[in-house]
């Protein structure tokens, strides 16, 4: 359904963001407020040392600036994705920037102040005000960052470098979501289609491969036209990420990275390992795929068409949300309910139209409803992006009703594991209801997909992510020839030889926006993995894993984020749940093949 505007459609398809404020002038009015938070912040410069009860107090204060200002970033973020045309919204995203650094500023001296305060005295603020028991794990988390934290005065600084920061994702998001246009695409009977950002993979899906090949050239055709920029965003990404690493000491950005989430760099590099070692079962299925859609030569326009023949599952989205309400039965009656809620007070934006953010996404905090970002075509892919945005929106109410404002904020490492494990309940009642052989092998396929996707894909994103910022690291140049090169050599790494290695997938890094985010993208892969872990147990287990799943989903950044994960029953700190999760992906590939021959 194509829309060439918001006011075509019914209001019950747009989200509903009157939690975070009825107007913009309620917004205008609660920036006003937000404007004498740096002045209150900076105030207690040099005297939270004094007392156990400034201490609290600034603590106190701290909580209320990030309530109130977490809403209005929600707010200046989604109004601006629903048009990113418009100068006014974009201006509000612009002056939250602004305050953010400001508040940043203001309190940047803090960690600085905290660290130059003796263990003994520590201990008896917390013997003079009980309230600060509290605020021991945030204080802690300070405290383990001390090789890493400067002077105050260069605190200041480097707060009001995170304006400047930011713009290498600010400019890509306004060239890929504002400026970037696509020639149509072509079908087998010449008809032309309109493509764009939430068009493409849909037509990757189908069974047409002269539209496959036609829209696969013409966007990587365009993309290629802008290479050099595109290479210079990214590459300013890398290099600005690069300089708070070395000002903080770290000894990569990588670890910089991690160590904001209390994730040493081993995870990342035993699951890369652990997928590398598990690369013959993702061949078996790129063998499988050429055998049965019958191809001389597979090509990656190929690698997103259904190997089923003959079935095209279509949904609205009254059917997609009747669906993940019976897919997520497993979770108990208090998930459900939540979910229930999100879909009928309008959490989700649901169709795409000109300007709006491309992809998908959940937000939201503290103090307001969660809101999930779509652009939704009909396709299975779509119920599977409903499922798993509502994963992430579950994830945030409970942590924002359970947790108070300091501990509500999940870190990422945790995130991606809600939204998964949704996903993998998904499929799993879809093979179990499924009676059809040919839809059941079709289902089969999509949930291959979703491993190849999102743990081998994703990984593969991982390793370009930590190679081009090791090479940055070490001094190499960074340009467009150089970063295609090596995304076109893991290409042929992670696909195999029965790929014809098509010169324009060389430039896909430069369509990817999770390469903005500061090593993000590995996150999906662990998140799957454990998924897997999770939803099996859940199925098998019933109300006791549920009760420890809620509980990690309620623990918002209450406790590090393996040990969160390892109280829900998986242990992330290993390869394990990766091999198993893989072994389990390879037997998938031979049912497949069983239910096509």
């Amino acid at each position: 359904m194509n829309y060439e505007s918001r006011d075509q459609i019914e209001e019950k398809y747009r989200w509903d963001l009157s939690s975070m404020y009825e107007s913009d002038e309620a917004f205008e009015q609660a920036l006003v407020d937000i404007k004498t938070y740096p002045e209150q912040l900076a105030a207690y410069r040099g005297k939270i040392s004094q007392s156990a009860s400034e201490l609290l107090a600034y603590l106190r204060l701290e909580d209320h600036v990030a309530l109130e200002f977490e809403k209005a970033w929600n707010y200046a973020e989604r109004r601006s994705d629903e048009d990113t045309r418009v100068s006014k919204y974009q201006a509000y995203t612009a002056r939250c920037m602004s305050l953010y650094t400001q508040l940043e500023e203001a309190g940047s001296w803090f960690n600085a102040e905290l660290l130059s305060i003796s263990e003994d005295t520590i201990a008896s603020f917390y013997a003079d005000e009980p309230a600060l028991e509290h605020y021991r794990r945030k204080l802690e988390q300070v405290l383990r960052m001390r090789a890493h934290t400067l002077s105050a005065a260069e605190e200041a600084l480097l707060a009001r470098a995170n304006d400047a920061a930011s713009q290498p994702a600010n400019v890509y998001s306004m060239f890929e979501d504002a400026d970037l246009t696509f020639d149509d695409a072509t079908d087998e009977k010449g008809q032309k289609h309109k493509l764009t950002s939430g068009s493409y993979i849909p037509m990757l899906m189908g069974h047409d491969r002269v539209l496959r090949e036609s829209a696969f050239k013409q966007l990587y055709g365009r993309y290629n036209q802008f290479r050099n920029t595109s290479a210079a965003m990214l590459t300013s990404q890398i290099k600005q990420l690069k300089f708070f690493a070395d000002s903080r000491k770290y000894e990569s950005s990588l670890a910089y990275s991690l160590d904001k989430n209390e994730v040493p760099v081993e995870v990342y590099d035993n699951l890369i390992e652990a997928v590398h070692n598990n690369l013959p079962a993702f061949y078996k299925y790129m063998d499988l795929r050429k055998q049965k859609l019958g191809l001389d030569e597979l090509h990656y326009w190929d690698i997103y068409a259904p190997l089923v023949a003959d079935v095209d599952m279509k949904f609205t989205y009254e059917e997609a949300c009747d669906l993940i309400v019976k897919a997520l039965e497993p979770m108990g009656e208090k998930y459900l309910d939540l979910v229930k809620k999100g879909l009928s007070e309008r959490w989700v934006d649901v169709y795409e139209t000109p300007g709006k953010r491309s992809g998908a996404y959940s937000a939201g905090g503290k103090g307001m409803n969660p809101v999930i970002l779509m652009n939704f075509q009909g396709t299975l892919d779509d119920v599977f992006t409903l499922i798993h945005e509502m994963g992430h929106s579950i994830h945030t109410y409970l942590s924002s009703h359970t947790q108070e404002i300091t501990y509500s904020n999940y870190v990422l490492f945790v995130a991606e594991v809600a939204s998964t494990c949704n996903e993998a309940l998904l499929s799993h009642y879809l093979l179990e209801h499924e009676s059809d052989p040919a839809r059941h092998a079709y289902i089969l396929n999509h949930f291959l997909e979703g491993f190849r996707g999102t743990i081998y894909r994703q990984c593969m994103f991982a390793e370009f992510e930590r190679d081009v910022n090791a090479m940055n690291g070490r001094g190499e140049a960074l340009n467009a020839d150089v970063l295609c090169k090596h995304y076109g050599e893991l290409n042929k790494l992670y696909f195999g030889t029965n790929i014809v290695p098509d010169e324009e997938i060389q430039i896909e890094w430069a369509r990817i926006p999770h390469f903005y985010y500061d090593f993000y993208v590995y996150q999906y892969s662990i998140g799957f993995s454990a998924a897997i872990a999770l939803s099996q147990r859940i199925l098998k287990e019933g109300a006791p894993a549920v009760e420890d799943y809620l509980n990690y989903l309620s623990g918002g950044c209450s406790k590090p984020p393996i040990e969160l994960l390892r109280g829900a029953g998986v242990d992330m700190a290993t390869p394990k749940p990766v091999n198993e999760a893989l072994a389990y992906f390879s037997e998938l590939v031979d049912q497949l093949q069983a239910e096509l021959s």
